[in-house]
């Protein structure tokens, strides 16, 4: 009788490691990763991580461009006028920072040589300069569209006030009588805010367009 062949745990991998770390930063934080409690979580000795990650800063930056790499770059190419693409891009890139809003101080860095990322700048750029942007504005609009969503996503606004009416005493706060029913909304009251600014950001945009294309 032939005796059932005991199942492997799977390869260790760049990516598997990736996932792993980048589901340990979703749950704990960034604080939470280290080299011997990634081991731990994939069920490896820890110096086998180092055959694929010098260090836990490179599987941090590792984890941040596989978020990069979620956002949809496609309204750069099929045709969309620069403001709709960027609008697009934005509710793209807002939407994976949102998913994963705990690697944002990583991200916020700047892409320096994570691929994902400069892929990224790459395609605004690009799809800027091509609109007839001059150049040194297309690199402003990168900057300030990477301000906006990332500012974005760094916390709340509505999740920021406490659900305590006792906290708000109209002699000291008189206009913040409801403040306190701001988190039950919180996911409609930031995404409101977020398109809000988003719309005044591109009619400004479209004002210096028209300048500069005279």
């Amino acid at each position: 009788m032939c005796a059932m062949a005991r199942p492997r745990k799977p390869l260790l991998s760049p990516d598997r490691i990736v996932e792993t770390a980048r589901d340990l930063v979703d749950r704990e934080g960034l604080a939470a990763v280290s080299t011997r409690r990634l081991a731990a979580e994939l069920g490896v000795s820890g110096p086998s991580l180092y055959n694929h990650f010098r260090t836990k800063d490179e599987i941090l930056e590792a984890v941040a461009d596989s978020v990069s790499a979620q956002v949809d770059l496609s309204m750069f190419e099929d045709g969309r006028d620069w403001r709709t693409a960027l609008h697009d891009w934005a509710v793209s890139y807002r939407a994976a920072l949102r998913d994963h809003p705990n690697i944002v101080p990583v991200l916020a860095r700047g892409p320096g040589r994570r691929p994902a990322a400069l892929r990224l700048a790459d395609a605004v750029y690009g799809a800027m300069v091509d609109a007839g942007w001059p150049p040194a504005q297309a690199t402003s609009i990168g900057a300030l569209m990477r301000y906006f969503i990332m500012g974005s996503a760094l916390g709340s606004f509505a999740g920021g006030f406490v659900d305590d009416a006792s906290a708000y005493d109209p002699a000291d706060y008189p206009h913040l009588g409801q403040a306190h029913l701001l988190a039950e909304q919180q996911e409609k009251i930031d995404e409101r805010a977020f398109e809000t600014g988003l719309g005044a950001l591109l009619d400004g945009l479209a004002q210096q367009y028209e300048r500069v294309r005279v």
